[in-house]
């Protein structure tokens, strides 16, 4: 499917009915399957032959979203998970092991935050919490020897930073580790990180991939490009005892990442998607390309307005030409960033609940990015566990609005938040 664009790639990639075949991707609501003999059940535990054996490990519903979406991104393979959270998790815990260390964006989501400054602490692995927008000696000052990944949001949640890709990416390969980024803002359809060095791409699915709220998922994303043969991922590169000797980068090559974190992570901790729930993903997927151009233009007009409304103390949006990170996204998002803005309201945190409360057509939600025009303060909400310090160093400030533009009429989001304001 390589030679269609990104538009097609989200109706056609992954599946393609055969003669006969449902022209939807079906259902497969089972979690095992028959074979004739025990030989051949036995070589697909073993890793010898290719099929579905129990939807712990692979269904065939998962396995065309997944197609689907290592297509979008242009990656050589992709695993879903039961969320987002999952996902980072095992993107993180494939190539790391207690006593390692990772450098890490100190601007992302909240839950990602909390993942790995307490739970990943405690299980052994180090965090080292820098600002996206640090320099290339900053970045450089961060990495140990025991350094094996660095991890950082394309477009920042809430703080709306650009990360620069080919910085993390080229100090990354300078000592040997590769780089892991959140995509979930931009999606693919508006930055393909894999093009700018990034190794692996991670996805909240839960929020524009599946665009209406109505499942929660998660989905890993190999770009096959990392050599792993450099001493530092012998977890990669060596036997693994519980597939008999199996050696991933042997065996699987290019898609030795990806084909691990399935059979090892995904084998054992179970954080495994339903084909229900990638059946609904995929529904979401069809539309992407266009919902995500609605999501970028209102987004665009509504933080355009608030620029020049005297009840706004700022207005954080990349895509405005007053923005400091105009120009990086750009140059990594060219076609627009997300549906997603920050603002911040005069009269600190009062006015800013008092804002949403008085809101009639968006609503007050945990969630962001679906067809919904809704909005949540950060540093009450996602980011409460945090510190002072952490909410500064995550760019959240008491009086922040996470406002996440909806695909409604633009004129009716504005008038929204125009009698909202007026009512302060």
């Amino acid at each position: 499917m390589n030679q269609y664009r990104p538009d097609t790639k989200c109706i056609h990639s992954g599946y393609q009915p055969k003669n006969g075949e449902p022209r939807v991707v079906p259902i497969v609501q089972s979690t095992t399957y028959k074979y004739d003999s025990a030989e051949t059940l036995g070589q697909l535990f073993d890793l010898q032959a290719d099929g579905f054996f129990y939807t712990r490990l692979g269904n065939p519903t998962n396995d065309a979203v997944e197609k689907k979406i290592a297509d979008l991104e242009g990656g050589v393979g992709a695993l879903l998970t039961s969320s987002g959270q999952a996902a980072s998790l095992l993107a993180v815990l494939n190539i790391c092991h207690a006593g390692d260390h990772v450098v890490s964006s100190s601007a992302i989501y909240g839950g990602t935050f909390n993942l790995f400054y307490k739970t990943m602490h405690e299980m052994g692995i180090d965090f080292t919490f820098l600002p996206p927008d640090c320099t290339k000696q900053e970045l450089e000052e961060a990495f140990r020897p025991n350094t094996r990944c660095v991890f950082a949001e394309t477009l920042t949640n809430p703080s709306l930073v650009v990360t620069d890709l080919e910085l993390f990416a080229s100090v990354a390969h300078e000592h040997g580790v590769p780089v892991i980024v959140d995509n979930t803002f931009p999606t693919p359809i508006n930055c393909r990180p894999f093009e700018f060095g990034v190794d692996i791409v991670t996805h909240s699915t839960t929020k524009y991939m599946d665009g209406h709220a109505v499942q929660i998922g998660g989905v890993i994303v190999d770009s096959g490009n990392f050599n792993w043969e450099n001493g530092k991922f012998p977890m990669l590169t060596e036997p693994d005892e519980s597939y008999h000797g199996v050696t991933y980068t042997k065996q699987f090559g290019k898609a030795a990442y990806i084909t691990k974190a399935r059979v090892h992570l995904m084998r054992d901790l179970g954080a495994v998607s339903s084909p229900n729930n990638a059946f609904l993903l995929n529904l979401g997927l069809e539309t992407l390309a266009l919902r995500m151009e609605r999501h970028c233009s209102n987004a665009l007009a509504v933080a355009s307005y608030l620029e020049t409304n005297q009840n706004i103390e700022w207005v954080n949006y990349p895509g405005l030409k007053s923005n400091k990170y105009y120009s990086l996204a750009k140059k990594y998002m060219p076609n627009g960033t997300s549906g997603v803005i920050s603002f911040g309201i005069k009269g600190g945190r009062e006015a800013a609940s008092r804002f949403m409360e008085n809101l009639k057509l968006a609503t007050i939600e945990v969630h962001v990015a679906d067809i919904r025009t809704s909005v949540l303060h950060p540093a009450s909400t996602t980011h409460r566990q945090l510190t002072d310090q952490q909410l500064e160093e995550s760019g959240i400030t008491p009086n922040m609005i996470r406002m996440s533009v909806g695909i409604e009429n633009i004129q009716d989001i504005i008038d929204d938040i125009e009698q909202a304001l007026n009512r302060l």
